[in-house]
């Protein structure tokens, strides 16, 4: 897959907190040979510079600042913000909640929008977010809408926070991701939509390798003419 003749390839993988957006394109870059973009991360990033500075996100001008200054380093399994690994830092519950806010302002979306088409104009990627096909790369090979049913998603994301060590409750956390929900897709600028060309795939009874399969096969039909990938 990876011919230099070739033009660079951009599978966008969009859908709510916890569809498994991030799992199944990590894997599926690793699979294709592409580079990894996780957007929700860089915009986690800014959210836990704005913490750390005590910036408000009611300040449009501030938080577009921070983020036009941002120096965002992604690598397999990592992010790196203005030099520190910040890894594990952006998946505490104040950050998550802090992204989406930040997320809304038209300032910050524009400059991240920027730093993630200047990484996929370098090199086949497998980006994945809340308006990958629809804003960022809407002329994508590949796009896909991961989706699940609420329940599930909350299961999901529960088990990621004590995984990790986090004390939360479900139904705190259920009350979080709906709001959540319901921010990303009302808000006026790039809300969270399912692009009329992407596939819809529900992930609610699938297992991870059910699903990775299942996109492969989107992007053999559409890329590769059908031919195997690795």
């Amino acid at each position: 897959m990876a011919n230099p003749k070739q033009k660079r390839v951009v599978v966008a993988i969009d859908g709510p907190a916890g569809a498994g957006k991030s799992t199944i394109a990590k894997r599926l870059a690793d699979r294709l040979g592409f580079t990894y973009i996780d957007t929700g991360a860089m915009y986690r990033a800014v959210a836990l510079w704005a913490l750390r500075r005590n910036v408000d996100p009611a300040d449009s001008h501030r938080m577009e600042q921070l983020a036009l200054a941002a120096e965002i380093e992604l690598s397999p399994g990592h992010i790196q913000l203005n030099g520190e690994d910040v890894t594990e830092a952006i998946r505490r519950p104040e950050v998550s909640s802090g992204a989406s806010k930040v997320a809304v302002i038209p300032g910050v979306r524009r400059a991240m929008v920027a730093k993630q088409r200047a990484i996929g104009e370098r090199a086949s990627v497998v980006m994945e977010g809340r308006d990958i096909g629809t804003v960022v790369f809407p002329d994508a090979q590949v796009k896909v809408f991961l989706d699940a049913d609420a329940a599930e998603r909350v299961r999901r994301r529960l088990l990621e926070a004590r995984a990790a060590g986090q004390e939360i409750s479900r139904e705190g956390l259920a009350a979080q991701m709906k709001e959540r929900d319901e921010r990303d897709s009302t808000r006026a600028d790039a809300p969270l939509a399912q692009a009329p060309d992407a596939v819809y795939l529900d992930s609610t009874r699938l297992g991870i390798e059910e699903v990775e399969e299942a996109i492969l096969k989107i992007v053999r039909a559409r890329v590769t003419n059908g031919k195997e990938l690795n």
